[in-house]
């Protein structure tokens, strides 16, 4: 049996999310169909508000609302210190550790050709600009312990400025692990015992 169109179709739609699967979309939509209806605009309006009003930011490339973010704006962060991050959550996530305090770049994506993501399809080049613009003397690299983020460190170390020094993070975090899912208290013993790459 299936469910009328509308329902059917949410559940299509939420099913495309990451880790939900077709009985958590069913779950979801019958969910909000036992919603008061002021709950479900609000939901439409505020989903409509994160593509409208959310940016990237022009120097670091985290979402924000204003560009440049905050961060970037923050006059007393170190300038020439960067951590490298895949995404706006692994920013976050060692933001909350209060252990560092330079400026963050996010790439957005890693090179995983088996998933067709290339180089070019990283902003590899507003990265390594703003290394040389910056004078950046310590880079972080903070991404994922996964092939994908291996892959992507080796590609950039033979991009980087010699003058650059270049760690990564240590201690405590696991080959294959998600940084945004690591606890404070991880995070803080991999960026204050970092190693040289």
């Amino acid at each position: 049996m299936n469910y009328p169109e509308s329902i059917e179709k949410l559940i299509k739609a939420f099913s495309q999310l990451p880790s939900v699967g077709p009985k958590t979309a069913e779950r979801y939509v019958f969910s909000l169909l036992h919603s008061p209806k002021e709950e479900l605009l609000s939901l439409s309006e505020n989903i409509k508000n994160l593509k409208d009003n959310i940016k990237n930011c022009s120097i670091c490339n985290t979402f924000t609302e204003k560009d440049p973010c905050y961060i970037c704006q923050d006059k007393r962060r170190d300038t020439k210190q960067i951590c490298l991050v895949e995404n706006t959550q692994d920013l976050w996530a060692i933001e909350e550790t209060k252990q560092f305090s330079g400026k963050y770049f996010v790439l957005g994506k890693l090179i995983d050709p088996i998933s067709n993501i290339n180089p070019q399809d990283l902003p590899i080049k507003q990265f390594l600009n703003l290394i040389k613009n910056e004078n950046i003397t310590e880079l972080i690299v903070a991404l994922n312990f996964t092939i994908e983020g291996e892959g992507t460190t080796l590609y950039l170390k033979k991009y980087l400025p010699e003058n650059v020094k270049v760690s990564r993070l240590a201690k405590g975090l696991p080959l294959g692990s998600d940084l945004e899912y690591a606890d404070s208290l991880t995070l803080k013993n991999a960026l204050k015992y970092r190693q040289d790459l």
